[in-house]
C-alpha cells in the first residue's frame, strides 16, 4: 500500500560525455556547451560539458519507473535550478505526497548531484489495478 510521506527509492547514475554527445546529436542540439569543455570555461559555466535538460529530466522518469514499476506516469512538472556536467553522479528520489483511492499516486521528485538540487518537480502516477 502506498502512504503520503512515503520515501522513492533513491535512482543513481553517472553523467557520461560519450552519452551527452550521443544525445545531443539525437535531440539535434549543436550547442557546444554539451561537447566542449572549452566552451564552457570560456562561459564561466564550469569545468565540464553540460547534461541535456530532457536527459536530467529522464533521470527522474528512470526512478519513477523503478518505484512504481506497474505504474505510469501521466504528469511531470519540472523545474531546471542548476546545470549538471560530465562526470556528476546524480541521485533522484522523491516523497508521496497524495496518494487517492482511485489509484493516483502524487509524488514531488528531485535530482541532486553532490551538494546541489538540479532538477525539482511533481509527478502523478497512475497504478494499474
Amino acid at each position: 500500500m502506498i502512504n503520503s510521506g512515503d520515501q522513492l527509492p533513491t535512482w543513481t547514475g553517472e553523467v557520461e560525455a560519450t552519452r551527452m554527445h550521443v544525445m545531443a546529436l539525437i535531440l539535434g542540439d549543436p550547442n557546444v556547451i554539451h561537447v566542449d569543455a572549452d566552451a564552457v570555461r570560456a562561459l564561466g559555466i564550469g569545468e565540464a560539458p553540460v547534461n541535456q535538460g530532457p536527459v536530467n529530466i529522464a533521470y527522474l522518469l528512470n526512478m519513477l519507473r523503478e518505484a512504481f514499476p506497474e505504474g505510469r506516469v501521466t504528469g511531470l512538472s519540472t523545474r531546471l535550478l542548476a546545470n549538471v556536467f560530465a562526470g556528476d553522479r546524480v541521485t533522484a528520489s522523491g516523497t508521496v505526497t497524495d496518494a487517492a483511492e482511485d489509484g493516483t499516486v502524487t509524488c514531488e521528485v528531485w535530482l541532486d548531484r553532490p551538494g546541489t538540487r538540479v532538477l525539482q518537480g511533481t509527478a502523478t502516477i497512475r497504478i494499474r489495478p
